[in-house]
């Protein structure tokens, strides 16, 4: 009896791990695919989603294994948000000047105000005109994630939300990319537009590359900037909505561990703790682990329900994703 419960308990872990192997495999080719020059605008996140949809869709996942898919898609994103923390050095982020500092701020407040009211408009559940607002907002599926917790979003709301800021932020880079002579700004100017409106940081090194490497270099400064301001954002939503329930419904805010972790690794790589070496490869687990994450939303996303949900969420992220290019062309025209 006791044998045949250890065979049990045993097959269990297997099935687990077999999971995460899966969604580990994804990422991987994710991320050979995305150095592909053609499709790199593309990036590691959004082909691991589409990837994960097309192997459920056409291999199929076995049941026993969606235990380490979920795994996965909710703890493994988290974990490879604190990595990507090595990524952002706060001098930098000063160094760029307060005139980035406040487009970063405008671009964001402004974006997470109308793609919410619009998303709720459209009668988007709350929860999912919030997620979406963020994503768009601040930086693609990270922000997302950490929002998800904080108003304890469901896992389909997540996905969906995810996927369709990912989607956009695709279809932005490359009309950046094709329109970028006639955007009349020199290189720098360019950089900065890039990292100021889109909305993962793939995307913006894709858009900026036809500028040149200083462009690129501008352009993440002013991307990490925006993800500098994801940490109070995801406090500040997390606390309003918490607020804004009945006596009943209110409940302790979760502690957002992986945005302390976040945060902590953002000061060890700023204050030079660690080697560039170190640095870098803790930031490409990172986005090995995110597109373990991504892959796994690929696999568990109900396909049905972004059919029967996913309009309004879209159209309200395209407005404002749209906006927040406009604004930022300005700003920058004024500076």
């Amino acid at each position: 009896m006791d044998q045949g419960l250890f065979r049990l308990h045993d097959k269990g872990i297997s099935s687990f791990l077999k999971g995460i192997v899966l969604t580990l495999f994804i990422s991987l080719i994710a991320s050979i695919v995305a150095n592909v020059p053609i499709v790199s605008m593309v990036g590691h996140l959004v082909l691991s989603i589409l990837i994960g949809i097309g192997w459920k869709t056409t291999i199929g996942v076995p049941e026993q294994f969606m235990t380490g898919v979920s795994f996965a898609s909710k703890n493994l994103l988290r974990i490879g948000i604190i990595f990507l923390g090595m990524k952002l050095n706060l001098i930098d982020v000063f160094q760029a000047g307060i005139d980035v500092f406040l487009l970063a701020i405008i671009n964001v407040a402004v974006t997470l105000i109308i793609v919410y009211f619009l998303a709720k408009y459209l009668k988007v559940e709350k929860n999912l005109a919030l997620l979406t607002a963020c994503g768009t907002a601040i930086c693609g599926a990270a922000a997302v994630v950490a929002i998800s917790s904080q108003i304890r979003a469901r896992e389909n709301d997540t996905v969906l939300a995810a996927a369709v800021v990912c989607l956009l932020g695709t279809i932005f880079t490359l009309i950046y990319t094709v329109f970028y002579s006639t955007f009349s700004l020199t290189p720098l100017e360019f950089g900065i537009f890039s990292g100021a409106t889109l909305h993962e940081i793939a995307h913006v090194i894709a858009a900026s590359a036809p500028a040149g490497s200083d462009a690129v270099d501008m352009a993440v400064v002013v991307k990490l900037t925006r993800v500098a301001l994801l940490v109070p954002v995801a406090l500040i939503i997390g606390f309003m909505v918490n607020k804004n329930k009945k006596n009943e419904e209110k409940s302790p805010l979760p502690i957002p561990w992986f945005l302390i972790g976040f945060l902590f690794m953002c000061l060890i790589n700023t204050m030079g703790l660690v080697s560039r070496n170190v640095s870098t490869a803790f930031v490409e687990v990172a986005y090995l682990l995110m597109g373990m994450a991504m892959a796994g939303m690929g696999i568990t996303i109900n396909l049905k329900s972004i059919k029967q949900r996913g309009k309004s969420p879209i159209i309200a992220s395209v407005v404002g994703s749209i906006i927040l290019s406009v604004i930022g062309f300005l700003v920058i025209k004024m500076l």
